[in-house]
């Protein structure tokens, strides 16, 4: 079952030595991909030694627990849990998407429904910004273009790990289940009869690219400036400053307009250009995998969402999985391990069950 695991010891300990050499970190990108590459693996190998180490204190205990009762049970008790780091382990050998170490870019955008999905795209901003305190990331909002009532016709939000992350703890691996389209039921604060409506907002989550992920030519390029505007279209600028970028060969547009300066805005156009641009090169490579990403939404229509935010019940509900719990205020404020976690879950059993699937064919 674990035939990989030695490969992956044998790998661990080489790059403990890579790690280790002071001339690595003339190089900063390559010290921060292996840094990211062993913290992947001393997951899977730390688990591994414990499955090896309860397995010699099974057999101790099984060998005494025949002339003492506590042995007995402390035997039962050790196979219980090697049982556990075993299925941990079978978990940790999934083959993974490549880019589950990267940090996120996260884009929110009102959709249908007017001013109530803006005030709705703003909820969930703030629902992403609270749960990556609350995991200890770092953000940056890169643009956001606000409503009239304070919600966002659109906003990008960055989340940074603050350290190398472990195998499947990085921003893009838990937040990438969060791209789609997002339905909410509630009386909006526009309504004055006191009716119930539906509306949505769009999702959108790419992983982080750096600069040599992607080479862009200046070549491919249109860079156009404008005058940034506020809610209602009022400026809030007094010079050109916003910029707009479009990637001729793929058409790709992005702007951006809340930093001072031109420059500032086109790196920040640029950083947003590179991610979409990895991840439409990841969805190609993947396009005939079950992947997550292929069920992000580009367009925020009702019919295809993913998950619905019942404030008259206070219920959160996955359509892609079906969770539902009833703890929609939490949820709001931050709390969505429990909602990620059942996606995470329901992608691993997929991946597993393809796995074996082809061990069998």
């Amino acid at each position: 079952m674990f035939e990989a695991v030695e490969a992956v010891v044998a790998e661990h300990a080489e790059l403990e030595r890579l790690l280790a050499d002071p001339q690595l970190h003339a190089d900063p990108r390559r010290a921060r991909l292996l840094g990211q590459r062993y913290a992947q693996v001393a997951a899977i190998v730390r688990t591994y030694r414990d499955w090896l180490r309860t397995g010699g204190d099974l057999a101790a205990a099984a060998e005494l627990g025949g002339e003492d009762a506590g042995f007995a049970a402390e035997a039962a008790g050790l196979e219980l849990r090697r049982t556990e780091l075993a299925e941990r382990l079978r978990q940790l050998l999934v083959p993974r998407d490549p880019t589950d170490s990267k940090d996120a870019i996260l884009e929110v955008k009102a959709g249908e429904g007017g001013e109530e999905s803006a005030l709705f795209a703003g909820d969930l901003f703030r629902m992403y910004l609270r749960f990556a305190e609350r995991r200890g990331w770092r953000t940056e909002v890169i643009d956001a273009t606000e409503s009239d009532l304070g919600g966002y016709k659109s906003a990008t939000l960055a989340v940074k790990a603050k350290r190398t992350p472990e195998l499947g703890e990085a921003p893009y691996a838990l937040l990438k289940y969060e791209g789609g389209v997002h339905r909410v039921q509630r009386v909006p604060v526009t309504e004055s009869q006191g009716r119930i409506h539906t509306s949505a907002a769009g999702v959108l989550v790419m992983p982080e690219a750096d600069p040599v992920d992607v080479a862009i030519s200046d070549n491919d390029l249109r860079i156009d400036v404008f005058r940034s505007s506020g809610p209602g279209g009022q400026s809030v600028n007094t010079t050109d400053s916003a910029v707009r970028v479009t990637h001729l060969p793929s058409g790709i547009v992005v702007s951006c307009q809340n930093q001072k300066s031109q420059l500032q805005n086109k790196e920040q156009a640029l950083r947003i250009l590179r991610s979409r641009l990895l991840a439409a090169a990841e969805e190609a490579a993947h396009a005939q995998e079950a992947d997550v990403r292929r069920s992000q939404v580009r367009t925020v229509d009702r019919s295809e969402r993913i998950r619905t935010y019942n404030f008259a019940e206070n219920r959160i509900s996955d359509h892609r999985i079906g969770f539902k719990a009833y703890n929609l205020d939490a949820v709001l404020d931050g709390a969505l391990d429990e909602v990620v976690e059942a996606c995470v879950a329901a992608d691993l059993a997929d991946r597993l069950g393809a796995v074996e699937a082809g061990g069998r064919s």
